[in-house]
């Protein structure tokens, strides 16, 4: 995996949080703009989170990006039978709705032992851990500044509640003025 993601494992402490019945993580890199209160009230049983975006270059080396593939516009370019099965839905862990649990917690450890590394750390084990109870939510909840450039017809920014600075060149702290899409309105 990227060296620099391995830290971000240490974000799976949180479900030892069990003083809480349900609780929001949110990245360091994110602002929150509007109040998402109303994302407690969401069905227990599941955790809710913003579908990532496959179009920006850190996902080279995967099939989605090399086809031009992306779920967050998936009739641009459909997935080909001839590279297997469609992959699975998969969201951004910079933000998520989740329920602490120890019991999740010990899981997630046990899970972790015998899971090989992979590209995107946490983000993709924690894809491959709660597929079966991941449900999708709006983008406006996790606006990722690539979505905004790649996918602007599925973004309206009256609605964005939650942005996520992870893209390379996103971040506003960081400016110098030699990023590419820092110019731009949107």
């Amino acid at each position: 995996s990227m060296a620099y993601y391995v830290i971000n494992y240490s974000k799976l402490r949180i479900w030892e949080f069990v003083e809480y019945s349900k609780m929001i993580y949110l990245d360091g890199d994110i602002q929150v703009f509007d109040n998402i209160d109303h994302l407690f009230d969401m069905d227990n049983g599941h955790l809710y989170a913003v579908m990532d975006c496959f179009c920006e270059k850190t996902w080279a080396h995967t099939p989605q990006y090399k086809i031009g593939y992306c779920q967050q516009n998936p009739d641009k370019v459909r997935w080909p039978g001839s590279l297997g099965p469609k992959p699975p839905r998969y969201f951004n862990a910079g933000m998520f709705v989740f329920e602490p649990s120890l019991p999740t917690y010990h899981d997630l450890l046990r899970t972790l032992k015998v899971t090989p590394p992979t590209s995107f750390a946490e983000q993709d084990f924690l894809n491959m851990f709660f597929k079966d109870v991941y449900r999708p939510i709006p983008n406006n909840y996790n606006l990722i500044l690539a979505m905004l450039w790649r996918h602007p017809e599925n973004v309206d920014l009256k609605e964005v509640k939650v942005v996520h600075y992870c893209a390379a060149g996103s971040k506003p702290w960081r400016f110098t003025g030699e990023e590419e899409n820092m110019d731009r309105e949107d």
